[in-house]
C-alpha cells in the first residue's frame, strides 16, 4: 500500500554530527507515532554539514527533553492500514535504488523483537549513516526502549580512536550498537577500540558476510559479536546467528534456494509498487545447517567461468579462514576465453604475509573445487565500500579488470 494522496512527507537529510542527529528523534518520533509526517531519508547530506557539531537553530522543540528524559514510544495499535511511517532508500546492489516504505507496525516489530533476543532494551550507540536501515533502527529501537543513543560523528569517515571516544561517552546499563564486518575489523587492529567494543553486550554485525575468522578474533578479544541478515524491506537484520526473529518466517525455493522472507517486519513495498503478496522474495541463496540459516551469497553475483556457475560465497568463506586474511571479496571478472574468470581481493590482518596465487588455488580445489579456484588475486589495503558499508564487488572488479592476469593455471 503507497500513501494515500493525503498524507504528507517529510524528506529529512541527516548529517553525521550528534545534535544534528539528535535533533531529527522528535520527528522521528511523531512519524511513528502518526502525529506527524512520514519521513523520507535521504542521504544528500550538505557537505557544509559534515563537519559541524552545532545544534541547528531550526532544531525542532523538545530536543533537550528527550535526551535529557527519553519516554519510551509504544507501538501503535494493531491497525492493518497504519501509514507509512518512514521511507529510506536501498544500497542499489540489485539495480537502480528504489525506496522502501516501512510502516511503523514493521519497525515497531523489528525493534521489540530485537530487545527480546537480546535480553532486553538498552542505550545503543549510531556509528553507522542513520539514512540506511541499519542506522535508522539504532534510533528506532533507542525511542522504543526509551533510552537516548550514542552518536558517533562520522564526518570525517569511521576511525577506531572516534569509536573509542563516542563508547566512553555512554553510561546505560547494557550497551548495544550495530556494526558492518570493515568496522570490526578496523576496530580490532586498534588496542584501545578493541577494549571499548568489550564494553557492549552485544554487537550486530551485518551489511556482508562475515568470517569465521573475524568472528574468532572478536570472540577471542571478549567481544560479543551477533551476525544479522535482512535488508530495508524487512526492516533490517530478522535472523540473528542464523535463527529468525520472532514472527519471521524463512522459506526457501527448490531448486534455486531462494530466501523468502515473511512476517509482520516486512516492508508494504517500494514507492510507486506495493509488494503484491506478504512474502519478500530476496536476491539471494541459503541452506538450512543445523536449524541455522546460511547465507550463500547472492544469486544474481553468480560466477559463470566456462559455462560453470560459482557461488562466491563459499569461496569468500574459504579464503577468509586462510591465516592473516582479514577481508575476502570474490567476483567475476571478464575473461575474453572463459567468459569469467574468478577474482579475489583480500585484506590482510596488520603484519600478515599475503598467501600466493597457488597457496590460494590449492586451498579452494581442497576445500571446494578446481573450478572454484580464484585465476586472479590481489590485495588491498581497503575495500572500497557502498551504502552502509557493504564491499563494492562492482569497483572490486573494475580493480581487478584493470589488473594483468596470470597465465591460466591448470585445472579449471
Amino acid at each position: 500500500m503507497t500513501p494515500g494522496p493525503s498524507t504528507r512527507t517529510l524528506e529529512t537529510r541527516l548529517t553525521c554530527a550528534d545534535d544534528r542527529i539528535l535533533g531529527v528523534l522528535p520527528t522521528l518520533r511523531e512519524a511513528l507515532s502518526g502525529s506527524g509526517p512520514a519521513l523520507a531519508l535521504s542521504d544528500e547530506v550538505p557537505q557544509s554539514h559534515l563537519k559541524s557539531t552545532q545544534r541547528p537553530d531550526s532544531a525542532p522543540p523538545g530536543v533537550l527533553d528527550l535526551v535529557e528524559e527519553p519516554v519510551p514510544l509504544e507501538g501503535p495499535d494493531d491497525d492493518p492500514a497504519d501509514p507509512t511511517a518512514v521511507s529510506v532508500r536501498t544500497s542499489g546492489s540489485t539495480g537502480v535504488p528504489k525506496r522502501v516504505l516501512l510502516s511503523a507496525s514493521a519497525l515497531f516489530a523489528s525493534a521489540s523483537a530485537t530487545h527480546d533476543r537480546l535480553g532486553g532494551g538498552g542505550q545503543w550507540l549510531l556509528a553507522l549513516p542513520a539514512q540506511h536501515i541499519a542506522g535508522l533502527q539504532v534510533l528506532v529501537r533507542s525511542l522504543v526502549a526509551g533510552t537516548t543513543p550514542g552518536v558517533m560523528d562520522l564526518g570525517g569517515g569511521f576511525t577506531p580512536a572516534g569509536f573509542t571516544e563516542a563508547t566512553a561517552r555512554l553510561r546505560g546499563r547494557r550497551l548495544y550498537t550495530s556494526l558492518v564486518p570493515t568496522q570490526i575489523t578496523r576496530i580490532l587492529d586498534d588496542p584501545a577500540a578493541t577494549r571499548a567494543l568489550g564494553r557492549y553486550d552485544a554487537v550486530l554485525v551485518g551489511g556482508s558476510a562475515v568470517g569465521e575468522t573475524l568472528l574468532a578474533r572478536a570472540a577471542d578479544a571478549g567481544a560479543r559479536l551477533i551476525t544479522t541478515y535482512g535488508m530495508s524491506e524487512t526492516a533490517g537484520g530478522c535472523v540473528y546467528d542464523g535463527v529468525p526473529l520472532d514472527g519471521v518466517e524463512i522459506t526457501l525455493d527448490e531448486g534455486t534456494g531462494r530466501i523468502r522472507i515473511s512476517g509482520p517486519t516486512l516492508a508494504r513495498g517500494y514507492l510507486g509498487a506495493p509488494f503484491r503478496e506478504d512474502v519478500f522474495a530476496t536476491s539471494d541463496h541459503g541452506s538450512w545447517a543445523d536449524g541455522r540459516l546460511r547465507i550463500g551469497g547472492r544469486l544474481d553475483a553468480v560466477i559463470i567461468s566456462g559455462g560453470v556457475n560459482i557461488a562466491p560465497g563459499p569461496v569468500e568463506d574459504v579464503l577468509q579462514r586462510l591465516p592473516g586474511v582479514a577481508e575476502a571479496v570474490v567476483v567475476g571478472v571478464p575473461d575474453p576465453e572463459w567468459g569469467q574468470r574468478v577474482g579475489a581481493a583480500l585484506v590482510l590482518t596488520p603484519g600478515a604475509q599475503a598467501p600466493t596465487l597457488a597457496e590460494v588455488r590449492a586451498r579452494v580445489t581442497h576445500e571446494l573445487s578446481a573450478r572454484s579456484a580464484p585465476r586472479q588475486l590481489t590485495v588491498l589495503e581497503r575495500l572500497p565500500l557502498r551504502g552502509p558499508g557493504k564491499p563494492d564487488r562492482a569497483a572490486i572488479t573494475t580493480i581487478l579488470s584493470g589488473t594483468p592476469a596470470p597465465g591460466s593455471p591448470e585445472g579449471n
